[in-house]
């Protein structure tokens, strides 16, 4: 039975989230863009936060 590495659903989830923030700070501008970057910074701690679970239970 195939099995998802642990922590590989957060980080796919966070690169769908920073590429969503990226594309909407391209064409913002204010309130806007303080939003996209909020939100790419979410993306961004999915990803780092998947890849440290991805490499603390790779032997698993």
């Amino acid at each position: 039975m195939n099995r998802f590495r642990e922590g590989l659903i957060p980080t796919v989830l966070g690169t769908a989230v920073t590429t969503t923030g990226a594309l909407m700070s391209r064409n913002s501008r204010g309130n806007r863009d303080k939003v996209a970057w909020g939100i790419m910074g979410l993306g961004l701690a999915h990803i780092l936060l998947g890849t440290i679970d991805m490499v603390q239970h790779r032997d698993q």
